[in-house]
């Protein structure tokens, strides 16, 4: 079973790098791009004898304690069977 996990600074967080860019783009005159975020992106394989719903349980609790900062990011994942 594979885990896409998401993680992303907060909308309340300044995020400059995001803003860089945004301005870059700009500059090089690309049309309709109205903000920039970068996040990270993990792939977890779990065990195939693992119920989804405690999958999902233990995926959200590897997101928040070892993947992501809960203060400035948050998280989405996908799970697929």
């Amino acid at each position: 079973m594979k885990v896409y996990v998401y993680g992303m600074l907060k909308l309340s967080v300044l995020y400059a790098q995001g803003q860089t860019i945004s301005d870059a783009l700009r500059r090089m005159q690309y049309q309709g791009v109205a903000d920039v975020r970068q996040g990270k992106y993990f792939v977890l394989t779990l065990d195939d004898g693992l119920e989804t719903a405690a999958a999902e349980a233990e995926v959200a609790r590897i997101a928040r304690e070892v993947l992501t900062n809960p203060v400035i990011e948050e998280f989405s994942f996908r799970i697929e069977i």
